[in-house]
């Protein structure tokens, strides 16, 4: 059973591109995780931000994520700019969604209600992959040059990376029942749905296992 599980598992990375298949000549397309996290990002936005949904945002917590305007550059064109600069593995990009998710999760000491917007999507993203690939690889390049690739200041980079980590709790390890859990979210198109507080955040997606 254990044998049959690994390698499932190792399948599922594979397909996402996660580990190199070496019964397929290598390429230089775009993993198929940047892809996914890209549309899942995409359809949560659109979710959140539909004119029913918008009219009942009052209660959404602005955050130093927020910006005064969507930027012109779409999430799905935003996140392969990422990986091409980042140069930093796969992997980091599912945790990257995990701490989204985790960031997402988090009650706020007020009432109001953190959502994914396009407001706020890019910040996290370039924050949350800054903060996995230090946690995870071996090298990693500094804040100064992550805020050149993500469009914002050193400054601004420093203190992203500081309230997320804070709003976080400093929980950044991922098992590896997490790691996989969220690469399924990643090939399914879904999202957890375990609580009333995440349905809200998430657009109304009223079950986990239903595609976005």
């Amino acid at each position: 059973m254990e044998t049959s599980t690994n390698y499932s598992n190792s399948s599922l990375f594979q397909l996402l591109g996660l580990i190199e298949n070496y019964d397929q000549p290598s390429t230089s397309t775009l993993p198929r995780v940047i892809t996914l996290l890209a549309s899942v990002l995409g359809k949560m936005i659109q979710k959140n931000e539909k004119p029913f949904h918008t009219r009942r945002n009052k209660d959404e917590e602005i955050t130093m994520f927020h910006g005064s305007r969507a930027p012109s550059m779409n999430i799905q064109r935003y996140t392969e700019r990422v990986h091409r600069y980042a140069r930093c593995s796969p992997a980091c990009f599912v945790a990257a969604f995990a701490y989204i998710i985790r960031y997402l999760e988090r009650p706020v000491s007020t009432s109001m209600t953190r959502r994914l917007t396009s407001l706020n999507v890019h910040r996290l993203l370039i924050t949350s992959l800054l903060v996995a690939a230090k946690f995870l690889e071996r090298k990693c390049y500094k804040n100064a040059y992550y805020a050149k690739i993500g469009g914002v200041s050193t400054e601004e980079m420093n203190r992203l990376e500081r309230t997320f980590l804070f709003d976080l709790d400093f929980r950044l390890n991922i098992t590896a029942e997490m790691f996989e859990e969220h690469c399924l979210m990643l090939q399914r198109q879904t999202v957890p749905c375990s609580t009333r507080k995440l349905r809200t955040v998430l657009g109304e997606i009223t079950c986990g296992c239903r595609a976005i």
